[in-house]
């Protein structure tokens, strides 16, 4: 069996350190992509116990989950903009804070509140940069049109997405200014922002001046968000499985799934029922260029277990199903617990256990 360890002192530290960093500004848990591999459901009940009760989701599916399992009164907000009318239907059943985009999402939203004489309510977004979505920033007449002409719509917040490549944050500084006008000129039309947040979790532990109102905590809970040395955080996950056989293997025997080679003298190997298929040995490409293509595939090749607390290298890469590390100099035999490092979004084919 693959087990999936999620650590709750871990979890809990993470969550503290949020915290301390967001200061005043509210935090939307970010349940996407499960949980960030910790489960959805379970996530959020971390989180609640440790005073946090907003959340943010991608799918209709995640904010159905949260309503189901008792999260009744706890503010949802959906991330992304839809103009499906299925979609909006079940948003506005699960109580859940729509996001608004452009004119057809605001237009779509409204209709749908309009025909069940109700105002929903929604989020406003801000393109800064990223592209993913939302009213350009040069264009802030159109989103003045949702407060406008859409009267079935109440805006409870403002938000954007943020970019930045470095701590310096050049890039930041006028992403950050573009938004602060937009938020300026809603103001300067006589209605009301709501809730203002910009940060993510790279930029909420690097960027003080972009906190505002709110921030999302997502990467960061599982402390796999882009790191600088004594950040506070911690890596949330990590994976165990059972040795499924060792055996000695003699000198130039090709071995390995993803980068075979020959190994360079009479090798003990354990074969390990884990690979690549199940997130083992993948990592988020965080930065571009070539030093960190190398940075990473360095990493590749220094990947490590522990076998009854001793440490054995992975040889001959990662592969599909299964993985051989070296055992030459350690004691163990098949049936032994292997554990390693894995982050949980990628993590697939595990039974998920918080200790």
């Amino acid at each position: 069996m693959k087990t999936l360890v999620i650590e709750r002192d871990a979890l809990k530290n993470n969550i503290s350190v949020v915290k301390e960093r967001a200061g005043g500004a509210v935090i939307y848990g970010v349940l996407t992509g499960d949980g960030q591999g910790a489960g959805t459901v379970e996530l959020a009940r971390a989180l609640r116990s440790q005073g946090i009760g907003r959340f943010a989701v991608s799918e209709v599916s995640e904010a159905a989950a949260l309503r189901k399992a008792g999260f009744v009164e706890e503010e949802i907000l959906m991330l992304r903009c839809t103009v499906d009318r299925e979609e909006l239907e079940q948003l506005l059943d699960l109580n859940v804070i729509c996001t608004v985009g452009s004119q057809d999402s605001g237009m779509a939203l409204n209709g749908v509140a309009e025909a069940r004489s109700t105002v929903a309510e929604a989020h406003i977004q801000v393109d800064t940069g990223m592209g993913f979505g939302g009213f350009l920033a040069s264009e802030p007449e159109k989103l003045l049109s949702t407060f406008r002409n859409l009267p079935n719509i109440a805006v409870s917040g403002v938000c954007t997405q943020l970019y930045t490549k470095s701590r310096k944050g050049r890039a930041l500084s006028a992403q950050l200014a573009e938004f602060n006008q937009v938020v300026a000129a809603i103001h300067a039309a006589g209605f009301e922002t709501g809730t203002v947040h910009a940060a993510g979790s790279y930029v909420l532990m690097h960027h003080p001046a972009a906190r505002l109102g709110g921030v999302r905590a997502g990467t960061v809970l599982m402390g796999r968000c882009r790191r600088v040395r004594g950040d506070g955080l911690r890596r949330v996950g990590y994976g165990e499985v059972t040795v499924e056989e060792t055996r000695w293997v003699p000198k130039g025997h090709i071995v390995g799934g993803n980068t075979p080679g020959p190994v360079k003298q009479d090798t003990r190997v354990a074969v390990l029922p884990v690979g690549y298929q199940n997130g083992f040995g993948m990592a988020r490409p965080w930065a571009g260029g070539f030093f960190a293509a190398l940075r990473r595939w360095l990493a590749q090749r220094q990947i490590t277990v522990r076998i009854n607390g001793q440490k054995a290298r992975v040889i001959g890469g990662v592969g599909a199903i299964e993985t051989i590390v070296d055992v030459t100099e350690l004691k163990c035999a098949a049936g032994d617990k292997a554990v390693f490092d894995i982050d949980p979004i990628f993590a697939k084919g595990f039974v998920r256990e918080y200790r």
